[in-house]
């Protein structure tokens, strides 16, 4: 087993009706299967973090979104507010549609609502821990350089393969929901208790990887920012860096007028696909967005810290802020936080900067 000595029970991942509590108020996290998100919706979750909390939207590691400084409790108000967007489709499960699929393939979307729906639809699944995470994927492979308990990679419009924990098995495209939900029941059957959170909390001789073969597994390296094209040509898209993953009310208006979707991913960036390539990067970069593979948000990151976080009195947000125009733009990924638990680190190789004092102590 690999479950860490201090964990104690369930996890106490966040969401809409479970808040978590932190020094700024509450906090509440919604799921964005596949990171698919109307930009309308985005709009609205923006007017409701003006009218009762933080000014901005977050975005998490797993490509999903957070308000906070919101009042404890939550209002019946607020509550309903939220629901009305349309991003709790399931009371029961809200916690545990934690799915991430590449980005620019458009053939995956379906396949992320068929798993999404069959999740939603069974019972014993709502039991599977709030850090629990499916990743769907193409060829390419870049959500599965994440920390995913079970995969599917579509190879082609007939082949794929399931991948649990660094295991695989071949598996068409037609079972793949089937397949993934089979091994997520199969963990809940065998977990000893509600400490084992994921796959690799479970011993190697686990039914979890029962017919499962070591694979090599090349996941290609997230999007940088910037213009990409992806394979279908039909649409361009636009890679923009969110930096330290807060979106403010300007930015999301921005979206707002220039797509009516935008795809949110697990690297704390937006996808925004259009026909026009008359969009200039420039109008981005002038919302505050990062449209540049050198631009230093493209390698900096850091946890909310304080005022926000009671676990410490390090403001990471202003410090990071402050060390991103003197970072050279050669560094190494570089995760600033206020604590050991490093919320929020990225699932690659990186710096980790604990507590800084100082701007200098982020610089490399």
């Amino acid at each position: 087993m690999t479950v860490p000595s201090d964990r104690s029970g369930a996890d106490r991942c966040p969401g809409l009706l479970r808040p978590h509590l932190a020094d700024d108020g509450a906090l509440v996290r919604l799921r964005l299967p596949g990171g698919r998100l109307k930009t309308a919706t985005l709009h609205r979750l923006g007017d409701i973090s003006i009218q009762h909390g933080a000014p901005f939207v977050q975005l998490t590691s797993r490509g999903n979104l957070q308000l906070r400084s919101l009042p404890n409790p939550l209002t019946p108000q607020l509550i309903s507010q939220i629901e009305a967007t349309g991003l709790l489709p399931s009371a029961s499960h809200e916690r545990v549609r934690n799915i991430i699929a590449d980005p620019f393939d458009e053939t995956l979307p379906p396949l992320v609502a068929a798993l999404d729906a069959a999740l939603i639809a069974g019972q014993l699944l709502a039991g599977l821990s709030g850090r629990w995470l499916f990743a769907v994927a193409g060829r390419e492979g870049q959500v599965l350089g994440e920390p995913y308990d079970v995969a599917f990679q579509r190879l082609s419009e007939t082949s794929g393969r399931l991948l649990v924990g660094g295991m695989g098995v071949d598996c068409a495209p037609e079972d793949a929901v089937a397949a993934m939900l089979d091994r997520a029941r199969c963990f809940l059957r065998v977990r000893d208790d509600e400490s084992h959170w994921n796959v690799r909390d479970l011993p190697p001789e686990s039914p979890v990887f029962a017919g499962l073969a070591p694979v090599d597994v090349d996941a290609a390296p997230p999007p940088a920012p910037g213009r990409h094209t992806p394979d279908d040509a039909n649409q361009h898209a636009v890679v923009l860096g969110v930096p330290l993953g807060m979106l403010t009310i300007e930015q999301i208006e921005l979206l707002r007028r220039v797509a009516e979707e935008i795809v949110v991913t697990p690297w704390r960036s937006i996808v925004v696909r259009t026909d026009a390539v008359d969009i200039g990067l420039d109008v981005f970069e002038a919302g505050g967005f990062a449209v540049a593979a050198l631009s230093p948000w493209a390698t900096l990151s850091a946890c909310v810290g304080a005022p926000w976080c009671r676990r410490t009195d390090t403001p990471t947000v202003e410090l990071t802020t402050a060390a991103a125009a003197s970072l050279p733009i050669d560094s190494p990924r570089t995760h600033v936080v206020g604590c050991e638990r490093a919320c929020g680190r990225p699932a690659g190789e990186h710096r980790l900067v604990i507590a800084p004092r100082t701007v200098q102590e982020i610089l490399p």
